[in-house]
């Protein structure tokens, strides 16, 4: 752990995990990892403490997200978890149809789980009932990466297919699709209000600017907050334009 604020000075080193750390979130309590061990390890993020590690996957765990004293977790065993943090036990599983699951997105209300991987679909879960909601479908590869935007209904994915596209919550249908733009793989990609940025196998990173040369973007960008998405309306106001 580093000190953004102290010129990236190390804090401390955690340790537990006996294989490869594949993912980490973490907030101002607690931080969690994940690993090829199959295993999440919940840390106290002042102290560095272990609290708990939470066992029961059969698989590499690719993915993990944080809400509160929840977790959910995405595992090469095909099965995405919500973990309750204060006891350590799994309250839920979320099955995918077909082989494993790469990435989770966790919903900033906690009540909608997102995963996807090997058979290149995003399901959409009821957190509490477990029900399967809705499925979006258009990759032609496993699916690595999601990325929610729950202020606006999206929900941006990157693919193995090395393209990255995003889609409407509420109805599952695409918006918009990008591909050909890297020469491989898509490992991660993220929104704000303006901008998609994906990173790729091939080394490069793609930044997809809807405001890019815009008259009146100045404008527009006094409307959102830092670190608010609206990709409807800038995809809305480039059409126009256009």
């Amino acid at each position: 752990m580093w000190d953004i604020q102290q010129d990236w000075k190390p804090i401390r080193r955690v340790q537990y995990h006996n294989a490869g750390v594949l993912d980490i979130c973490f907030d101002r309590k607690y931080v969690v990892s994940c690993s090829k061990d199959t295993t999440v390890c919940l840390w106290d993020r002042q102290t560095g403490e272990l609290i708990h590690q939470l066992t029961g996957h059969r698989g590499p765990v690719n993915a993990v997200q944080l809400r509160g004293n929840l977790a959910v977790s995405a595992s090469g065993d095909g099965v995405a978890k919500l973990w309750n943090l204060l006891s350590g036990n799994c309250v839920k599983e979320f099955p995918s149809k077909d082989r494993g699951m790469a990435c989770v997105e966790f919903s900033p209300d906690s009540l909608t789980i997102f995963a996807g991987g090997n058979d290149q679909v995003i399901y959409q879960f009821d957190a509490s009932s477990g029900e399967l909601l809705r499925e979006f479908k258009g990759h032609s590869g496993l699916v690595r990466s999601l990325h929610l935007d729950s202020a606006n209904g999206r929900v941006v994915s990157g693919s193995y297919d090395t393209s990255v596209r995003a889609y409407d919550v509420r109805t599952g249908l695409p918006i918009v699709e990008f591909t050909g733009w890297t020469t491989s793989w898509i490992l991660s990609a993220k929104l704000n209000y303006r901008r998609i940025i994906a990173t790729s196998q091939d080394s490069r990173v793609v930044v997809i600017d809807f405001g890019h040369d815009l008259p009146g973007m100045e404008m527009l960008e006094r409307q959102y907050r830092p670190g608010v998405s609206s990709l409807s309306r800038s995809v809305e106001t480039l059409q126009k334009i256009v």
